[in-house]
């Protein structure tokens, strides 16, 4: 009974396991169809739940609200956001090819709440990660280096 139970979890570790690095290793290469799946797994599952508190003081992450560029439909992303030096900082680990970068690009600006306070942003720009390293923490740094982010989008807090 033991060895089947001791199965089951190695065999649910294994595959945990395997999920961790075909994240990593699809997201450092780039890998399309790895993305993909990435994506959809977030839009359906884990951007819901994290919007539950996202935005919030004490949140762990912040929401961006931005319009659809051919559907004129309103969204709400949830993002991290490092915020410094008169500007938001927002690490790009899909890179800018996303819906919601892409959006916020097209309209030049959004809102983003963060903390319990929306602010209105704008003349958002892509540039690379190196470029911007002194705005981000080293935690964030690491997250970069893990999964291959080249880029990041700065937004100015408009006023």
């Amino acid at each position: 009974m033991w060895h089947w139970i001791a199965g089951l979890v190695g065999g649910l570790l294994a595959l945990a396991l395997a999920a961790v690095v075909g994240l990593v290793v699809s997201m450092r290469a780039k890998w399309q169809p790895g993305l993909r799946l990435v994506r959809r797994v977030n839009k359906r599952f884990t951007n819901p739940r994290v919007l539950a508190t996202a935005g919030r003081p004490g949140g762990s992450a912040a929401v961006i609200r931005h319009v659809g560029r051919r559907s004129g439909r309103s969204y709400a992303t949830p993002i991290g956001v490092e915020v410094g030096d008169g500007v938001l900082v927002t690490l790009l680990p899909y890179g800018p090819t996303t819906d919601w970068v892409r959006n916020v690009l097209a309209a030049g600006g959004a809102q983003v709440t963060v903390q319990g306070r929306t602010l209105e942003v704008t003349d958002p720009r892509v540039v690379p990660v190196a470029e911007a390293s002194a705005l981000l923490p080293a935690g964030e740094r690491r997250l970069a280096a893990v999964f291959g982010a080249t880029e990041v989008l700065l937004l100015t807090p408009a006023g």
